[in-house]
């Protein structure tokens, strides 16, 4: 339903006060997918108080005519409250009519030793499976998350493995500066994703992606941090704070002056914004579900694992089907179209920057 102003305030202050609360069901974060169409779907108890939502996200999907509906780590509300959740599925359902669409999907924020909630959405007629990969669904399945527990910053610091502090101290210690940033330094922030982008192979945005999570979350909800080296920036994180959770949501570095170890000086002023902000949990985000040591993401687990978070997995994707068919036949295209987008995102950057070179000018003849 579209929301008027007054339904989207008492919806956003249900999403911000609910333990299950989370960033992406959002009405900025709507606005951030613009691509996607958006349809919050809400139920009330007799003092017409929310009591379970689900914000989708709905996109046509190319050459075919329906649509898939997506609720990034939802529904919100309590995960065995079976009446609400078939109440949010049967609204879902009227709404797929509407836009025609083959299917709801939904990632929750719930871990995977809760079997009573995979059990209640299976009697309600969804389907649960671990994701498309390990590491590659819509949102990560496995995250590390640190659970503060009123615990001050020394007392925090004290848990790290030792490695990790003396890392920390190392980066401090050599010189680096950590500064929070605004809009305009996203400009930085992007060109120091490219870099990461090109050199671990991950999906490139453009810098108006990043400054639409600004503009539509920030500067409330969003902090970024920038590690500076001899004035010039080496390294940053894109931070989100929202209810009683901070998310480590992206981060960058240049491929120059790494033995610095400005990312983990970088985390630890997040973990310090998520104690003074009185959040109950930092959140590392993904990690990698494959933890053999020859798994090429094994790195990042590694220094996620050192800041002694609980390594978390979720229930996982969660599909409730309207078109059996079509189903079949979409899902079997999502990874190749998924590798063709990063593939191209890749390529163009590449383009950009080496234009970008070709008309800099000579240093020798300025």
């Amino acid at each position: 339903m579209a929301l008027t102003p007054e339904q989207a305030q008492k919806y956003e202050n249900f999403i911000k006060s609910h333990p299950k609360g989370h960033f992406m069901q959002s009405p900025g974060w709507a606005r951030v997918k613009s691509f996607w169409q958006n349809e919050v779907i809400t139920v009330e108890d007799e003092n017409q108080e929310i009591k379970g939502s689900l914000s989708v996200l709905i996109r046509k999907i190319p050459f075919i005519p329906c649509t898939m509906m997506y609720s990034p780590r939802g529904p919100v509300c309590d995960p065995h409250d079976e009446d609400t959740m078939r109440q949010l599925l049967q609204k879902a359902r009227l709404l797929a009519k509407k836009h025609k669409s083959y299917a709801l999907k939904f990632d929750p924020d719930i871990e995977i030793e809760d079997t009573e909630f995979k059990k209640m959405v299976e009697k309600l007629g969804c389907k649960v499976s671990g994701g498309i990969k390990p590491y590659e669904g819509i949102q990560p399945r496995f995250v590390f998350r640190l659970y503060i527990n009123n615990r001050t910053p020394e007392e925090v610091m004290a848990s790290f493995h030792p490695k990790t502090r003396y890392n920390i101290r190392l980066a401090q210690k050599r010189g680096v500066e950590i500064k929070i940033g605004t809009r305009e330094d996203l400009e930085d922030y992007h060109k120091l994703a490219v870099e990461t982008g090109i050199r671990d192979k991950f999906i490139i945005r453009s810098q108006a992606y990043y400054e639409s999570v600004y503009d539509n979350l920030g500067p409330e909800h969003v902090r970024i941090f920038m590690a500076y080296y001899e004035g010039r920036p080496i390294a940053g994180t894109v931070a989100i704070l929202y209810g009683n959770k901070c998310w480590y949501l992206y981060g960058a570095s240049s491929n120059e002056h790494r033995n610095l170890m400005p990312n983990y000086l970088l985390q630890w002023e997040m973990i310090k914004l998520t104690i003074e902000s009185g959040c109950e949990i930092y959140d590392f985000r993904g990690i990698t579900g494959d933890l053999r040591e020859d798994n090429p993401l094994y790195g990042l687990y590694k220094f996620k694992k050192g800041f002694n978070g609980k390594y978390t997995e979720f229930v996982g994707m969660v599909d409730y089907v309207f078109n059996p068919f079509m189903y079949i036949f979409v899902e079997n295209g999502i990874d190749v179209f998924r590798e063709a987008r990063r593939q191209w995102y890749i390529f163009k950057n590449l383009l950009k920057n080496q234009g970008e070179k070709e008309t800099a000018p000579d240093p020798a003849s300025e």
